[in-house]
């Protein structure tokens, strides 16, 4: 599977698709990506290749221990990562078609936008989802 930004610049292959997808409705990711929540893929971070574009990719940081990559020229959020974890969430928007994802959980839902309504049957969580690597 592969994926990459808006502009193209940035390119990058998984080793094994995503299955699932978290969807987050935190302050922090609503204003990262300008709607109502981020939809991020867990992957190892052994499974992401990043063919193409490292001079463009760009990392932010809002909070000290956490960066999220976006790429430098067209501003397409890739992915976010804790310092030190083994784990990326990958911006689910950021793959190339065919996507085959299972919401798995909304978390952060007590910041949720008051314009957006959740209607599927997924776990709600007010904050961070159990168990969460």
């Amino acid at each position: 599977m592969e994926g990459g930004c808006l502009c193209g610049r940035i390119r990058y292959r998984l080793r094994r698709a995503p299955t699932d997808v978290y969807l987050c409705h935190c302050h922090q990711c609503q204003k990262a990506q300008g709607s109502a929540f981020a939809a991020s893929a867990p992957i190892p971070a052994d499974d992401f290749e990043l063919v193409s574009g490292a001079e463009c990719l760009k990392a932010f940081r809002a909070t000290p221990a956490k960066g999220r990559f976006f790429c430098g020229e067209c501003g397409a959020p890739i992915y976010s990562r804790v310092d030190g974890k083994d784990v990326l969430r990958l911006r689910a928007g950021s793959l190339d078609p065919p996507v085959h994802l299972t919401v798995r959980a909304h978390i952060h839902t007590e910041a949720r936008a008051a314009w957006f309504e959740i209607l599927d049957a997924a776990p709600r969580y007010p904050g961070q989802e159990p168990g969460r690597p």
